[in-house]
């Protein structure tokens, strides 16, 4: 994004996208107006329900002298159990350090344990996900790899590698555009994992690579699909996957904009669009209003999917959220939107780049907000 204007890559924190010409900037808006003035499904923003709801802002109880960074990433298990994973614990230098931890909580908010203390594997924290299992799956965005811990907290599966600190070229990754080819059980900034029913894993990778890879069971490679692009089964930055009760793949392809459908073969099925009209007090988390460079790059156009989540059956929802004007879209699987509820902002019931969420049922989401250090549980009024 433009540095003047305050906009930064969200996740690294860099000017990552550059503004575009006052033509194409013209072009884009014509062909996504509807996102901001009027879209076509909807003749005003009554159409859309607001969702009544309730905040429970702090879920969770960090023991004394504990403190959550950026909270990347929140799942819960079998039991309740709650899983944050924070970019906190930071060592070393201002710049370039370290930055991920995981902790584990009771379901009545009492802190369990930390898992993986010094973990070689952690670099800057993303997405944790929990399996059928009770398997705890973290996914790092600076280390390029995703770990599968036993529920007792033991490593059981790595998939990547993390560059050597030996190297003489080690550091953060470079953003070539096109990107490098993408190798087989190699990642460069991986995002997310899902899992369908016969315990295969679904990877996005993610900021650089531009694909989805499927493992099997065994952490065997099968495949992988997906580029840098705007066609049906392109990305740009898959930020999020999640997988219904009939093994269809929903991808987060944030810059893009929309969510895209996948069978378990990585074959396209469909895609849609979040198109609400914001409201006129609308205003950013963070800097300035979106500019023509954020609105290109997509991350920051209202209704582009940061998070994605799918409640359980047997009547299954979608939720996603966004940056821009900072909501929650309740919606069917085919796309359309139920209801939206929140805003960009710093109190109870807003929120601050959501970065990740569970939803243990329809009506209740866990949220985990990258610019206020917290997580909340939401309570929606069915």
């Amino acid at each position: 994004m433009s540095e003047q204007n305050g906009l930064f890559c969200p996740c690294c924190g860099s000017a990552e996208h550059r503004a575009m010409s006052r033509r194409t900037f013209m072009s884009l808006i014509a062909g996504t107006a509807a996102v901001f003035v009027m879209p076509p499904s909807f003749a005003d923003t009554e159409m859309v329900p607001s969702i009544a709801y309730d905040s429970i802002a702090d879920p969770v109880r960090l023991p004394k002298d504990v403190y959550f960074g950026e909270c990347s990433g929140i799942a819960l298990n079998s039991q309740g159990h709650i899983f944050v994973l924070s970019r906190g614990n930071t060592t070393g230098p201002a710049y370039g350090a370290a930055a991920a931890q995981l902790l584990e909580f009771a379901p009545d908010g009492r802190f369990v344990r930390e898992i993986g203390h010094n973990l070689y594997a952690w670099s800057f924290a993303h997405t944790v996900k929990v399996d059928r299992q009770d398997n705890i799956w973290v996914t790092d965005k600076g280390s390029d790899m995703v770990i599968k811990f036993t529920p007792d907290g033991r490593v059981a599966m790595v998939f990547g590698r993390k560059q050597e600190a030996a190297d003489e070229e080690t550091g953060p990754l470079k953003h070539p555009n096109p990107p490098l080819a993408a190798e087989p059980g190699r990642f460069r900034q991986v995002t997310d994992v899902a899992w369908d029913a016969a315990g295969n894993t679904y990877i996005s990778d993610g900021y650089i690579n531009s694909r989805v890879a499927k493992v099997d069971r065994d952490g065997n490679w099968i495949k992988s699909w997906g580029e840098r692009g705007t066609g049906p089964g392109q990305f740009h930055t898959p930020h999020s996957i999640a997988l219904d009760a009939n093994d269809n793949i929903y991808v987060a392809d944030r810059s893009n904009r929309r969510i895209q459908v996948f069978d378990t073969e990585g074959h396209f099925q469909r895609q849609f669009t979040i198109d609400v009209p914001v409201p006129p007090d609308a205003r950013p988390a963070i800097g300035n209003m979106p500019d023509e460079a954020a609105i290109a790059a997509g991350t920051f156009a209202p209704g582009s999917p940061w998070a994605i989540c799918i409640s359980p059956g047997p009547n299954q929802v979608l939720y996603s959220a966004d940056a821009f004007p900072g909501r929650i879209y309740k919606m069917t699987l085919d796309g359309k939107v139920l209801g939206v509820l929140g805003k960009a902002g710093k109190q109870p019931k807003q929120f601050g780049w959501i970065h990740q969420m569970a939803c243990p049922s329809e009506n209740v989401l866990f949220v985990a907000e990258l610019l206020n250090w917290r997580v909340q549980k939401l309570v929606l009024h069915a």
